[in-house]
């Protein structure tokens, strides 16, 4: 079987019975990897670019036309992962709650209930309703851990250009909900320009801790060029924090420009700290947060330096 005679959309394996694709021949396209479970029971070509448009047809296939789908599933279709790591190595529960007067489905593979939602909570992509990025960002507020919540938030704005403003509007409908409390705290802390969930983590550990905010995606600027972007940075003290993730700092190329990159800033007079996904156990927290509470007191103590040569 070639990827030629696979379909080129989702499909379930009624449709690829349809098609007189045999389950041994899915299998074996499965193992080879030329197909790729997209959701429990829906599969597509490897060579199919994930769109939102896919992922939303994946789902209605599924889904029962009475649902929404919300939360991570939702953040999923707009093209936030906000599932964890060990999750990953299956298949999630589809995460969908049905309108009020529907009853929920009650099957293994979809987790959900019913909820009030207003028509401008959702909309219609492709035959399956999903929340607006703005709604999913702030029940992923409310029902994700402090970390992985603003993770989520911070990417959702990223990719969909919603405001502060947008959040606080529909935040008092949250009211008296579980985790409301937590959604509240973190509103005002949310920024789309992190670039990804470690950055939004490293951000949110320096804020809990009583620190001023650092200013994500700082750029140094020599002699007029915008050269070096750092994760996180004070640019009145000259001090950097940067989140190394294993997608894009692991690599031999990826460490030698890290390595470059830091030693210029360090030999013009900037304090670079690393972080990495080791950096968040109470031990490794108290190290690297009271270095740079020390280099920030220190800062203010000092008269600060011009900086013309680094700019945002």
């Amino acid at each position: 079987m070639t990827e030629d005679s696979l379909p080129d959309h989702p499909f379930t394996w009624r449709h690829a019975k349809r098609s007189r694709i045999s389950r041994a021949r899915l299998r074996a396209a499965l193992r080879e990897r030329r197909v790729v479970r997209l959701l429990l029971g829906v599969y597509i070509r490897a060579d199919v670019e994930l769109t939102v448009e896919v992922r939303a047809r994946a789902a209605s296939l599924v889904i029962s036309p009475h649902a929404v789908v919300c939360d991570r599933t939702a953040a999923w279709i707009w093209g936030v992962e906000c599932h964890e790591f060990r999750e990953r190595d299956g298949l999630p529960p589809l995460e969908t709650y049905v309108l009020r007067g529907h009853n929920p489905p009650e099957r293994a593979e979809i987790s959900g209930g019913s909820r009030d939602l207003m028509p401008c909570d959702w909309v219609d992509l492709h035959g399956v309703k999903v929340t607006t990025p703005l709604r999913t960002a702030l029940d992923l507020g409310c029902k994700l851990r402090r970390r992985e919540a603003l993770a989520a938030m911070d990417s959702l704005m990223r990719a969909h250009v919603f405001t502060h403003a947008d959040l606080r509007g529909v935040l008092p409908r949250y009211f008296r909900r579980r985790g409301v409390i937590q959604l509240r705290e973190l509103v005002p802390l949310v920024d789309g320009r992190a670039e990804s969930p470690g950055e939004s983590w490293t951000r949110l550990e320096i804020i809990d801790h009583g620190l001023l905010a650092p200013e994500p995606q700082w750029w140094v600027v020599i002699e007029g060029v915008p050269t070096y972007r750092l994760d996180l940075a004070y640019p009145h003290a000259r001090i950097a924090v940067e989140y190394d993730g294993e997608e894009f700092h692991s690599s031999e190329e990826a460490k030698e420009r890290d390595q470059a990159r830091r030693r210029w800033l360090r030999e013009n007079g900037w304090t670079v700290i690393v972080v990495d996904k080791r950096s968040f156990t109470d031990e490794a927290l108290t190290a690297w947060l009271g270095e740079l509470s020390a280099h920030l007191r220190a800062a203010r103590q000092v008269r600060p330096r011009p900086f013309a040569r680094t700019a945002r």
